[in-house]
């Protein structure tokens, strides 16, 4: 036999496939009856209990909330009524589902002694459930009455009436509705109770309630509003004059005559000036500082003070040295005349001296001069700094009486506008305490019902059948999740990871009876016959390359009828060659019992145990024409015979003289006798019975010759219900119309 990873194998048995809607739907069909069934049942059930129901009416209205509302006056604003958010309608809603409008629509129409709304009024239920319903109710109160035990005073008339009350109340607001009309301003009231006419008249009462809440609401803001206005405004005058008394004893206490004039504006301009002054007069210093300590350095050296860049550029400067540089060459000129005492010489040298002198004196009042600059531009920076800082401290006190001035501007102001806005709303107010417009009217008044709004009997009947349906489709695809047998050819591919060799057909017989040997030769049973002949094809063509073939067959537990495959088997191979039927289930031996052998006729056993021949022990069936070989005697050590060496030899032997031979083994979850015969066997075909077995047991089974390193080359399916996969597609139409009709028989 041909041997594989284990491991290879394992991961293939237990390989995850992905979801088949085919198989949920093969499943649902195979089911379709008890879903039927009960989907049936179960509407029947529904139907009957509707009988009970008592019908409830549905009565509408239509109300118009007005958004925009034509405002006399501007009154609303002193009340917040913002009528322009979409808060407002959202607002509008919960007044309508408020616990005060059902309030108000209780009283005004006195349900608490009406009979649908008075508990103690009530018929008794026809329904067992709202019976226990009640029942429980009634007795969940008495045995909570323990809670209240700490409250020692009796209840009064006056609380047990409001308890009814908001009992009464409770009940209403169970069964009104309000529901707005999308994008528009329109909302809907509805209300539902077993009388037509209440609940047309409850609708209608519902939205003049809240018409009328509204308008009292007003009236109520309007006239609340106009006492919190006169109360304010006593406060508001009390404060404006105080704040004016206030502004008044600053301007005596300062001594000044206005603030408004922009008296801190003309003080800033004046300490800007004197600031841009004595930033001058700095500028002018630090020159005059530097000429002066340049004429310091010359001392009364008059050439050296003449050198100074001031001197030589001032106008009166030039002009004497111009002057002198004349004089100079006058006396130049003369000197080429005249000699040193002509008197035109002198005069001309007396000339010169009078200008060098008179430079000598204009260099003196200059610097003189400078000097003078120097101390005065001193003096005038000293002098502007003491006025910059008057001016800064002015400045100061000035911006501090500013300050303080606007704060009390302020204050004089802000009460004299809140006193005047005050002023007009009171005003407005008692304008406006007259007039109150509602902020809704009714579109549509509701109307008595002619029909009953629920429940709806013949919807409730079809979506009981659609959701029983839905279940029973659901319980069957759970039943079959949980279901851990083998049902179908899917079922072995997708459960146990293993090909299926061959089907075999559920087979008509009676309770606790073996199918007969020679069904395989009915006639009348061209189906059977016809599943043996695909397994026996399908055995050939597994193992084409091989001419002689050892084929054992078993199983997971008893009764799977891997004997009744063994035997049939044998008999579709015994028409293609010569053919041997071995019994290796040495513990309980079926095939001697079926083909009615003797009981002292010898077997396999008697083989390798050496005390019979093989001639002596192998049985000729004339029917089919295959040889047997029976189990034998029982012996004690079956195990040990089917690992001894005698066996081995004898499957060499008798390959010699056999095409095919079908060994029947023992069942892999009873005895570990077939992990020792497949060691000597070319393939190994394992039975397993439709519906039976449990897919655990025949993993474990499986795994077992998986372990020991053989190969199971495939599942023979026996007593599948050929009718029932062919409903639910294990079987293609055209298998039973190419085959077999429905009563078995060739088409």
């Amino acid at each position: 036999m041909a041997r594989d990873n284990p491991e290879q194998l394992k991961a293939s048995l237990f390989e995850t496939e992905q979801i088949d809607l085919a198989q949920y739907w093969q499943t649902i069909r195979r089911f379709q009856w008890r879903i039927l069934t009960l989907a049936v049942l179960v509407t029947m059930l529904v139907a009957v209990l509707l009988l009970f129901v008592t019908p409830k009416y549905r009565a509408g209205a239509s109300l118009l909330i007005e958004a925009d509302q034509a405002k006399v006056l501007s009154i609303e604003e002193v009340y917040g009524l913002d009528t322009s958010r979409k808060e407002y309608f959202q607002t509008q809603y919960e007044v309508l589902r408020s616990r005060q409008i059902a309030q108000g629509v209780v009283e005004k129409l006195n349900l608490t002694e009406h009979p649908y709304f008075d508990p103690a009024q009530q018929p008794p239920s026809l329904l067992p459930f709202d019976e226990w319903k009640n029942q429980a109710r009634q007795w969940l109160k008495e045995h909570l009455t323990f809670l209240q035990r700490e409250q020692t005073q009796v209840a009064t008339p006056d609380q047990e009436q409001a308890g009814k009350l908001r009992k009464v109340v409770d009940r209403f607001r169970a069964n009104l509705s309000v529901v707005p009309v999308k994008n528009t301003q329109v909302v809907n009231i509805y209300y539902q109770s077993e009388s037509p006419a209440l609940s047309a008249l409850i609708t209608n009462t519902v939205a003049e309630v809240y018409i009328e809440n509204y308008l009292e609401a007003k009236f109520a803001m309007t006239s609340k509003a106009t006492s919190w206005m006169n109360e304010s405004l006593a406060s508001l005058r009390s404060k404006l004059d105080k704040a004016e008394k206030e502004l008044a004893e600053f301007y005596e206490r300062e001594k000044l005559v206005d603030m408004e004039g922009g008296v801190v504006g003309l003080t800033g301009d004046e300490l800007q000036g004197l600031s841009q002054q004595l930033l001058q007069a700095q500028n002018r210093l630090e020159q005059s500082r530097a000429l002066y300590e340049q004429v310091n350095l010359g001392s009364n050296d008059i050439s050296s003070l003449a050198r100074l860049p001031e001197v030589l550029n001032h106008n009166a400067i030039q002009n004497v040295r111009r002057a002198e540089v004349e004089a100079e060459s006058k006396v130049s000129e003369l000197a080429r005349v005249y000699g040193p005492k002509h008197p035109t010489m002198i005069s001309a040298r007396a000339e010169l001296e009078s200008i060098r002198e008179n430079f000598r004196n204009q260099v003196r009042e200059l610097i003189s001069g400078i000097s003078m600059e120097y101390r005065s531009t001193q003096e005038r920076v000293a002098t502007l700094k003491k006025a910059v800082e008057e001016a800064k401290n002015q400045y100061r006190r000035i911006s501090s009486l500013e300050s303080e001035h606007q704060k009390l501007q302020r204050e004089v102001d802000i009460n004299r506008q809140l006193y005047n806005s005050f002023l007009t709303r009171l005003k407005e107010t008692n304008e406006i305490e007259g007039f109150e417009k509602s902020n809704a009217r009714v579109l549509d008044p509701a109307v008595v019902p002619t029909s009953p709004y629920k429940p709806d009997k013949v919807m409730v009947v079809v979506v009981t059948f659609a959701a029983s349906l839905a279940v029973g489709a659901m319980l069957a695809l759970l039943a079959d999740a949980m279901y851990s047998g083998i049902r179908s050819v899917e079922d072995v591919e997708r459960k146990l990871g293993q090909r299926v060799l061959g089907v075999l057909p559920r087979q008509k017989r009676w309770r606790r009876k073996s199918l007969p040997l020679r069904h395989y030769f009915d006639n009348k049973q061209h189906a059977f016959s016809e599943s043996v002949r695909s397994l026996r094809t399908s055995l050939l063509l597994l193992n084409i390359d091989k001419s002689k073939r050892v084929i054992m067959v078993t199983s997971s537990m008893p009764e799977e009828g891997k004997t009744t495959t063994s035997i049939n088997l044998a008999f579709a191979m015994g028409q293609l060659g010569k053919t041997l039927l071995i019994d290796g289930d040495l513990r309980r031996s079926a095939i001697a019992r079926q083909f009615g052998f003797p009981g002292f006729q010898a077997g396999l056993a008697n083989i390798i145990a050496g005390t019979h021949t093989m001639r002596e022990c192998v049985v000729n069936d004339a029917t089919s024409g295959i040889d047997i070989i029976g189990a034998g005697t029982s012996p004690s050590n079956p195990q040990e015979m089917l690992a001894s060496e005698r066996f081995g030899y004898l499957l060499k032997q008798l390959r010699e003289r056999y095409e095919h031979i079908i060994l029947d083994t023992a069942p892999t979850m009873a005895v570990s006798d077939a992990m020792v015969v497949a060691n000597h066997c070319d393939s190994l075909i394992y039975v397993v019975k439709a519906d039976a077995t449990r897919e655990k047991t025949i993993n474990k089974g499986l795994m077992k010759f998986m372990q020991v390193g053989h190969r199971v080359d495939g599942i023979v399916l026996n007593q599948l219900d050929i009718k029932e996969a062919i409903k639910t597609g294990d079987y293609s139409a055209a298998y039973e119309q190419y085959a077999y009709g429905k009563e078995g028989k060739r088409a």
